[in-house]
């Protein structure tokens, strides 16, 4: 058994970060100490490295917890299912990627077109196109 000082060493996070996922109920203590400390088992320990892992990826709390879920009950689940869900975060990052992508297109323009000069910024071009609706929406 861990308490939750040598958990979280165990597994390079925080206190602070066990007790978070312990509030979103990803995790939950084994027992608790005569003096009140949290006690974690083995089982523990896997399921935080599973969640670790799986942040590490880019999946959310949500998204974790879902796949949790199907962890816990594998017989109820196929792979296709757990790919399925796995194909809908790719494509949600894909998105994202896209989206940024527009951003710094759209940030090289406003960074190309000012001079950068040490003069006031009252004609800085860049402030200039963030005003003017129309010069962002074309």
């Amino acid at each position: 058994m861990y308490r939750i000082g040598e958990l979280a060493e165990k597994l390079s996070v925080s206190t602070d970060t066990l007790r978070y996922y312990e509030k979103h109920k990803l995790l939950a203590a084994t027992s608790r100490a005569d003096n009140g400390y949290r006690l974690y088992n083995e089982e523990a320990l896997r399921v935080m490295q599973f969640i670790i892992r799986a942040k590490g990826v880019g999946f959310s709390l949500n998204e974790i917890n879902g796949l949790l879920s199907i962890k816990i009950d594998k017989a109820s689940h196929s792979c296709a299912d757990v790919k399925s869900f796995t194909e809908q975060k790719l494509t949600q990052v894909n998105d994202k990627i896209a989206e940024l992508q527009c951003f710094k297109g759209s940030l090289e323009l406003l960074v190309a077109a000012c001079c950068g000069g040490e003069e006031e910024a009252t004609h800085c071009s860049i402030l200039s196109a963030l005003e003017n609706v129309d010069a962002i929406n074309k």
